[in-house]
């Protein structure tokens, strides 16, 4: 790999343990105020917004600053969020504004490392990345449910400092005040990483600055990835899969405490278990799935799919854990392919930051719109096993139909006569 290549990897996880974490804290603040388990998934809803709201400008801008100094600016951005739940700040609305650093960190992210590596390493450079990103949310998870733990919050330690806190008037989030600061704390120590990133060199030309001029530039961008055949392909898979992520994210909380009777700070542990799995197939699918395989892993989403319904059905932690690491495998062995191919895609037909941008738009839109529906018929009462059941056979559906698609057009360009 490049040189600064793994110094960006060590950025991304940082800022992204931070990420995970504070969903957990976040979760566990909303139980202190005793508002309802519907407003979970709001949390991402709301910190997901700003990648669809901001689509059209957070390309542009990734493409005109050094990416790895707007990273650390929008580190800055999320430490904003955060001192927002300590100062008592609706939980969702404070989520957002983390949301908002994050939009425009993506692209700078994905777009530095496209930029970086040449296309056929960029498989394995996603392998990184993916394996990096999975990292962070195993361990983010595992720090969430540390820092939201009894023995934690009853220290003496917690106690002393939520005193202080208090008597200073400087926080306003009750137990969980020194869980948020030191969350603040690994956010400085991402953004100290980023500065340290080299700049790749690539430079693009000036562009609009005019909104409106930006959204149409956009919505062509966004035409022109969808029309394209392996572009619209890989786009159209890394989409579903995120928004179930996305989902899964909380569907397995809830699960776990319906099925397996695990509290929040166990049953965080569980999406870890989906992380490690994640982490095996990226390695592997970096390792021994070239470019020009990408398309070939599509059975891997429809075996996804088909692996909810029966974890759904299990309600024996022994079984539930060796299920959920192969989800997560199956899934590794997936996004990293395609993601590696979109990206291919995206910057030979557009640039680094518009083609990330472009990505992000499309599988935050499904993340908003799988939380919302997920947190409707939460709201409605439905439940949670029949809704991971019913999620896993659309997901599948929805990838066999992808297979056979290109299937048929590949059959279709064999039968074409060579001119």
């Amino acid at each position: 790999m490049p040189p600064g290549f793994h110094l960006l990897i060590a950025a991304q996880f940082t800022s992204a343990l931070a990420d995970n974490g504070l969903l957990i804290v976040t979760i566990a603040l909303l139980h202190e105020r005793g508002m309802p388990m519907w407003w979970a998934p709001m949390l991402k809803f709301g910190f997901t917004l700003s990648y669809v709201l901001l689509a059209p400008f957070v390309g542009p801008l990734a493409d005109a600053f050094r990416k790895a100094r707007l990273m650390a600016w929008m580190n800055g951005v999320k430490v904003l969020g955060v001192l927002a739940l300590l100062a008592g700040v609706h939980p969702v609305v404070a989520f957002a504004v983390v949301g908002f650093g994050a939009a425009a960190y993506a692209p700078a992210k994905y777009g530095l490392i496209t930029e970086m590596v040449e296309p056929q390493r960029l498989v394995a450079a996603n392998g990184w990345l993916e394996v990096s990103i999975v990292c962070a949310a195993l361990f983010g998870t595992v720090l969430g449910g540390v820092l939201v733990s009894p023995g934690l919050l009853g220290s003496t330690l917690a106690v002393h400092w939520r005193e202080r806190l208090d008597a200073l008037a400087l926080a306003d989030a009750g137990a969980l005040s020194l869980s948020l600061i030191a969350l603040l704390l690994v956010y400085g120590v991402a953004a100290a990483l980023n500065t340290g990133v080299r700049d790749s060199g690539a430079r693009y030309p000036a562009c609009s600055v005019n909104p409106l001029a930006l959204a149409r530039e956009f919505r062509c961008a966004n035409r022109t990835l969808w029309s394209d055949r392996e572009g619209g392909l890989s786009l159209a898979v890394t989409t579903l899969f995120w928004g179930l992520g996305a989902t899964l994210q909380f569907a397995v909380l809830r699960w776990a405490a319906h099925a397996l009777q695990l509290p929040l700070d166990r049953a965080a542990y569980l999406q870890a278990a989906v992380a490690v799995g994640v982490m095996i197939g990226a390695t592997a699918a970096g390792r021994w799935v070239p470019l020009a395989r990408a398309k070939s892993m599509l059975f891997a989403g429809v075996l996804l799919g088909l692996l909810l319904p029966v974890i759904a059905s299990t309600t024996q932690l022994v079984v539930a854990l060796p299920l959920l690491v192969l989800v997560g495998a199956v899934g590794g062995l997936l996004v990293v392919p395609l993601n590696a191919l979109l990206q291919h895609r995206g910057f030979s037909r557009l640039s680094a930051g518009r083609s990330i941008a472009v990505q992000g738009f499309n599988e935050n839109a499904s993340v908003l719109a799988m939380l919302g529906i997920y947190a409707a018929l939460i709201a409605q009462g439905v439940p949670i096993v029949a809704l991971l059941t019913a999620l896993g056979l659309v997901i599948a559906a929805a990838m066999a139909a992808l297979m056979l698609r290109e299937r048929c057009l590949m059959q279709r360009e064999s039968a074409m006569p060579a001119r």
